[in-house]
């Protein structure tokens, strides 16, 4: 797999995805030997890491009345409101320890706005605001990049959708993902919609064997 042309991204292998978090996804952890393994495959990784002030809107904490999974409306956009998680400088932000961040070479930090959430690893939710990850990988003669991490159905697939919008051809790794599954059935809506989308769901082996 080693060439130009191919970039791996990892999303947001953080403690607080993982058992125990704050958003803990259920196996999180378990996809991290298998993220290891596949760095070595590649000559350029990229790594994303949530990184949210205390105040930020997407947290329910900071909407009075709301519980945790309500939607609320922030300028015409739906959001998620999610348990405080991936705060700035907390443990819980702080990547996974079995995660070998040695095969890192960008780690770019998304959602640190306090008005504006961020899934994507390309672009925030207003759907404006550019992270600056496609004009890095553009430099760098990237063609074609594989996502894995957290979640599935979040910030992998957005990340993936937003992948097609800056003319990049996407593969999702997705036995390397694991999701929220909120609401029920999001997982299998978010791969089969990437699916639709032209957007390659491969297995592991197909980069390892």
């Amino acid at each position: 797999m080693n060439g130009s042309g191919k970039a791996l991204i990892v999303v947001d292998v953080q403690n607080d995805f993982c058992p125990g978090g704050a958003l803990q996804i259920k196996n999180g952890d378990l996809i991290i030997p298998l993220i290891n393994r596949m760095m070595d495959r590649f000559d350029l990784v990229v790594a994303t890491q949530d990184w949210h002030p205390q105040n930020q809107v997407s947290f329910a904490s900071n909407n009075p009345g709301k519980n945790i999974y309500d939607q609320i409306d922030i300028r015409g956009i739906a959001q998620t409101l999610w348990p405080d998680h991936c705060v700035q400088g907390t443990e819980g932000a702080e990547f996974h320890d079995d995660l070998d961040l040695d095969k890192f070479s960008l780690i770019l930090r998304k959602g640190r706005d306090p008005l504006v959430d961020s899934y994507s690893a390309f672009i925030e939710n207003d759907r404006n605001t550019k992270t600056g990850l496609a004009g890095y990988l553009n430099a760098l003669d990237v063609r074609e990049i594989f996502i894995c991490g957290l979640a599935t159905d979040y910030c992998v697939y957005y990340s993936a959708m937003d992948s097609l919008r800056y003319g990049f051809r996407c593969n999702v790794i997705i036995d390397a993902t694991r999701g929220v599954d909120v609401p029920e059935g999001n997982i299998d809506a978010a791969v089969s919609d990437m699916k639709n989308k032209g957007i390659g769901v491969i297995s592991s082996d197909e980069l390892l064997r």
